[in-house]
């Protein structure tokens, strides 16, 4: 049987890609004998990876039969956890979220309180779902507004998460008995839009009360060598130039997370009398045309597309797709990063550039940290360790 699971995680990527495929399709796909993809959809269907879900076209004999994930086969639970609250999900296998909820807590409290909320709101979750309450969980993806060491599951020297360093993330969720991928929120975004969106170069730019960025390229997250490439929310700001910089939560000052994120807005709008308790109030008055949030906001927009302009110009994107609540404020704040994108950049990298708003809400951040931990659950190299599994239940 080992022979025959060596490449089953290849034949199942080919369902998570395409979708519905028949014998054929996965012979020319994959370019594998009929007899061997006969044994790898034998496995993958005994396993409940794959379903039959009826004929495909005839031609003139018997109609040849077709399969898909069966992507209900399990659930991932993935919580994305920001600056003041988080989205928690029940996930299917190809990263829908069936069923999800928001909840308020404030990361500077320290991992423990956070992560009791997270695991109360999985508990919540699963048992809401009613017939299906009580899935399987076959994988935790937990995203966090920090730099993390992907391999080792961690948080690393975090900017603004007091408490967070280097905390076992995964080991907190032990009792569960399913692999935890640690995961950056904004890294967790790019994912989703760039596989929704079927684009290989894309920046995603989550601009809530914090700033975090995320860059999918070739199909792959950009980490850099030690998982911190991107973050432009505490590199300097160029209004910061030739100026006393403003100071910002990470310790540093001139920061563009000081001048542009939904917290500098608070602060700025507080000193004009105009109080803002937080980024949805910001909203707010952005929405009811109030003068001071609309300038404020536009001119955080004009602040973000000088920090991002470079990275257009050295990485040709061709997607920047902003998320979290400070995007619900729309044109107003994309008007501010497409003036300064297009001035800086180089004309080339800006010619096909989609610069808008993501469509996913607020499951950005759960829907690409399912596809994360699917991939790492059902990849190539990790697909006999879950077959092994499942042959023990």
């Amino acid at each position: 049987m080992k022979d025959v699971r060596t490449h089953v995680g290849e034949v199942l990527a080919l369902f998570r890609e395409h979708g519905e495929l028949s014998r054929t399709d996965v012979i020319d796909l994959s370019g594998l004998s009929r007899s061997t993809v006969n044994q790898r959809l034998a496995a993958l269907h005994s396993a409940g990876l794959i379903e039959e879900i009826g004929g495909g076209e005839s031609t003139g004999g018997r109609p040849s039969s077709r399969f898909a994930l069966n992507r209900s086969r399990a659930v991932i639970l993935t919580a994305d956890i920001g600056a003041t609250g988080f989205v928690a999900a029940v996930c299917d296998l190809a990263g829908t979220p069936l069923r999800h909820t928001s909840v308020s807590v404030n990361v500077w409290d320290g991992p423990h309180p956070v992560l009791t909320a997270v695991d109360a709101a999985f508990d919540e979750l699963l048992a809401g779902g009613g017939a299906t309450g009580a899935d399987e969980v076959w994988g935790i993806g937990i995203g966090v507004p920090g730099p993390v060491e992907f391999a080792a599951g961690r948080v690393v020297n975090p900017p603004i998460m007091t408490g967070w360093d280097r905390f076992d993330i995964a080991g907190w969720f032990a009792a569960r008995r399913a692999p935890v991928v640690v995961e950056n929120d904004a890294n967790s975004r790019a994912v989703a839009e760039a596989r929704l969106r079927r684009h290989d170069n894309l920046i995603s730019l989550k601009v809530g009360t914090g700033i975090g960025s995320g860059l999918v390229f070739n199909s792959a997250i950009i980490r850099g060598g030690e998982g911190a490439a991107g973050d432009i929310g505490h590199t300097r700001a160029a209004v910061a130039d030739g100026a006393e910089g403003l100071p910002c939560r990470c310790g540093n000052v001139g920061c563009v997370e000081a001048y542009a994120s939904g917290w500098a807005i608070i602060r700025d709008l507080d000193a004009l009398g105009a109080h803002a308790g937080d980024v949805a109030a910001v909203v707010g008055l952005v929405r009811q045309g109030d003068l001071d949030a609309v300038r404020l906001v536009r001119q955080a927009g004009r602040v973000l597309g000088d920090a991002v302009a470079d990275l257009v110009s050295i990485l040709n994107p061709e997607t920047i797709v902003l998320s979290g609540q400070l995007a619900e404020c729309g044109e107003v704040l994309l008007s501010g990063v497409r003036e300064r994108v297009y001035q800086r950049s180089q004309p080339l990298a800006t010619r096909n550039l989609v610069i808008g708003v993501s469509e996913l809400g607020e499951v950005a951040g759960v829907t690409g940290l399912a596809l994360i931990t699917a991939d790492r659950i059902l990849g190539t190299d990790q697909i006999d360790e879950l077959l092994e599994r499942i042959d023990t239940v």
